[in-house]
């Protein structure tokens, strides 16, 4: 055998004087071979260093073993949170996952979902970007019967599992803490409107109004793509109105963050003039001054849930006529940039 060869299970059999068929149900595992025939073979194989052809086993079987896990941004405390969800089970079950980011751009998401479906992942977990308006990349799975589930930022159009957490209930909580705290003006930055979680937070935010007997005043309500600029964009629109807000209901941390900044420096007080709120409970927001109020959602648990969903389509190989929703509590945690001390 040249030394420029990868040895293969009929080098193994040769080696130990056995049969190719019992060197593979050995290292497969079979328990047909005692375990101290599999023992002697595995060792063989180890001192040999013949690696299973994993690519040629998985075509035979048409499974890759792989998962795939596509998110609009990495960075994001939530979304790097689903990811180790979904990594604690699908690593327990024996996949691999395949993690990428859309950073929010519609043609970058249908990019990796293409790529995904051409390398055969066996399922993918998704949360679309903010510009996707066209889900043809995701029919392709839905076509093909592979299995998909949304988190998060789903869509409506294709049937498959998702896991969301409840936003018209953290919105409205968020507002009525707001009102609570004697807020009457309470303004609400949110991300685009086509995304459902943005438009539940947003129902979930008027309600709040409404319940309380509040005027629901929609030039209060800005959408953009809640990033640090558009969030320090708002906060100047807003303030540029005859009756300014005195709260500001943000769509992310992020903004809220960005928001506090601008205020600081112009010399508005958080939150004695304008108290703010934010969503998703990034690391930052507990840690810089005032620390901000915001919603915590479950992320590590909704990424073990999705992967459970998946798997279980994976590995029963049935197409239900159903598909479950999964919606997750959210929590009000409560700090300095939207209580007053009284």
């Amino acid at each position: 055998m040249s030394s420029k060869t990868e040895p293969t299970i009929h080098d193994l059999a040769k080696k130990l004087n056995i049969s190719a068929s019992t060197v593979s149900r050995a290292l497969n595992d079979n328990p047909r071979i005692s375990q101290k025939t599999r023992d002697m073979i595995k060792a063989a194989a180890l001192e040999l260093g013949y690696q299973p052809n994993t690519i040629a086993s998985n075509l035979r079987n048409r499974k890759s073993n792989t998962i795939g896990i596509v998110v609009p941004l990495i960075n994001r405390h939530f979304f790097s949170s689903v990811i180790s969800g979904v990594e604690d089970v699908a690593f327990a079950a024996g996949y691999n996952v395949v993690i990428s980011q859309s950073n929010d751009e519609g043609e970058k998401e249908q990019r990796i979902v293409r790529s995904m479906f051409a390398n055969r992942v066996d399922g993918l977990i998704i949360s679309i970007a903010m510009k996707t308006t066209k889900f043809d990349h995701l029919q392709l799975f839905a076509g093909k019967k592979i299995p998909l589930v949304f988190f998060d930022r789903i869509v409506r159009e294709i049937e498959a599992d998702r896991v969301v957490v409840d936003d018209f209930n953290g919105g409205y909580k968020v507002t009525k803490h707001l009102i609570e705290q004697g807020r009457k003006r309470i303004a609400h930055l949110t991300g685009p409107l086509n995304l459902i979680t943005y438009s539940d937070r947003k129902r979930g935010y008027k309600q709040a109004l409404v319940d309380h007997h509040l005027e629901v005043d929609e030039e209060l309500i800005i959408v953009n793509n809640l990033t640090r600029t558009d969030g320090l964009m708002a906060v100047q629109q807003l303030l540029k109105l005859k009756n300014r807000p005195d709260a500001i209901f943000c769509g992310n941390d992020t903004t809220a963050l960005s928001a506090i900044l601008h205020l600081k420096e112009i010399g508005i007080k958080v939150p004695e003039e304008i108290a703010i709120v934010g969503f998703s409970n990034e690391p930052f927001s507990e840690v810089v001054t005032p620390s901000i109020s915001t919603i915590k959602q479950p992320g590590f648990e909704m990424g073990q849930k999705a992967a459970q969903m998946l798997i279980e389509q994976i590995e029963t190989k049935e197409q239900t006529a159903t598909y479950e929703t999964v919606t997750m509590p959210t929590e009000l945690i409560i700090r300095e940039s939207s209580f007053l001390k009284r």
